[in-house]
């Protein structure tokens, strides 16, 4: 009796070590802590350490005291703690005019922004700003608690926005047009045309110039890398929010981001966005992967925060993955080559989110 009720309990130990072995890693973007108290904070992390996330990739602005502070309760909860801290854009109004970027049309991005006023981006191109961003970044990986640092907006302004967002600015973008094409400062064109014989303001159509689209991501591929070797000298890893592809993030923001020196990439693969289902997923997570053998690739997925409500949502950014859907863009993502996935965002996930979001990462995955 008493060698097989051990026999069972070593079965059952076998199925649970192994049910937690097949998990998928999970990550997810989130932002705070605005006014939580500490139990509060403490109680949030656990919570989603027990609904399965294994990493935060954490907005908290620049204050290093911030994430000392929500990194021990992230930390003390189980989870990866990387800082999500955008990168060319930046809206401290102290900041030297002369550091933003120039449009096609030679306004400055400090005085006009494309699409949004917040879309205030400096010039990738500067010293200075490399300096800036090495400061702030350099400072948060010093804080101990801090296991990553996370790159958004490190890119240049959406020269052509995804589909799905066309009707939503009033815009056809079926070609560049020079007052979303970055940037024309005079720091950048010079360059250039030092380096390629080629003055780039007395070119009739810049977008056919492919010397011009290549010098562009080589200038984000160097910033990127920069600032990758400074965080590694720290022993913190580095990562980062990219656009899909790299295809479509090199068409849409210059991204060509198979060529940086990153610990995992993290693609926002927003279907909705680009007028994809969840097939599109797949077929965008396979050239992720295949664009970067070497390093792993979390799908960024986009919930819809009221699915009941969707078809409905005038605003795109109401949209996104409905529960029903969030299985199949899970299966889609592990089986065409992602190491895991990324949630944007967990305050958007409902309980049939979370539902189906339990019984999709406890699987086993067979790449395509």
């Amino acid at each position: 009796m008493m060698k097989n009720f051990c026999t069972l309990l070593t079965l059952v130990f076998t199925f649970i070590c192994s049910a937690q072995s097949s998990k998928i890693p999970v990550y997810a973007w989130m932002g705070g802590p605005g006014k939580a108290t500490d139990q509060e904070l403490a109680t949030q992390f656990k919570d989603l350490k027990d609904k399965g996330i294994d990493g935060l990739l954490y907005s908290g602005g620049h204050d290093p005291k911030t994430y000392k502070r929500v990194g021990k309760f992230v930390k003390a909860a189980g989870m990866e703690f990387h800082t999500w801290i955008p990168t060319m854009v930046q809206g401290d109004p102290k900041l030297n005019p002369d550091w933003f970027g120039v449009s096609g049309l030679g306004e400055s991005a400090h005085e006009k922004q494309p699409y949004v006023s917040y879309y205030k981006f400096l010039c990738p191109n500067k010293e200075e700003v490399y300096d800036y961003l090495a400061d702030i970044y350099g400072n948060v990986a010093d804080v101990a608690e801090v296991d990553g640092i996370h790159l958004d907006y490190i890119r240049y302004p959406d020269v052509i926005l995804a589909r799905g967002l066309w009707e939503k600015y009033g815009l056809i973008q079926d070609r560049e047009f020079p007052e979303f094409d970055f940037c024309y400062c005079d720091t950048c064109t010079s360059d250039f045309k030092k380096k390629s014989g080629i003055d780039i303001k007395a070119v009739e159509d810049p977008s056919h110039v492919y010397e011009w689209k290549q010098y562009r991501y080589d200038v984000i591929t160097k910033l990127v890398n920069r600032l990758s070797e400074m965080v590694h000298k720290k022993g913190k890893k580095i990562n980062a929010a990219v656009f899909p592809g790299p295809s479509i993030s090199k068409e849409l923001v210059r991204q060509e981001w198979n060529k940086w020196d990153l610990d995992a990439v993290f693609p926002m693969n927003y279907n909705d966005f680009y007028m994809g289902n969840t097939l599109w997923i797949g077929s965008v997570v396979k050239e992720e992967a295949a664009a970067v053998p070497n390093t792993p690739v979390y799908s960024g997925l986009f919930i819809s925060p009221r699915p009941w409500n969707k078809a409905n949502e005038e605003d795109p950014e109401g949209h996104g993955l409905l529960p029903a859907e969030l299985g199949d863009a899970i299966r889609e993502s592990m089986e065409n080559g992602a190491k895991g996935i990324c949630l944007f965002t967990p305050g958007r996930m409902t309980d049939a989110h979370w539902a189906a979001f339990e019984k999709a990462i406890h699987k086993e995955y067979q790449k395509k």
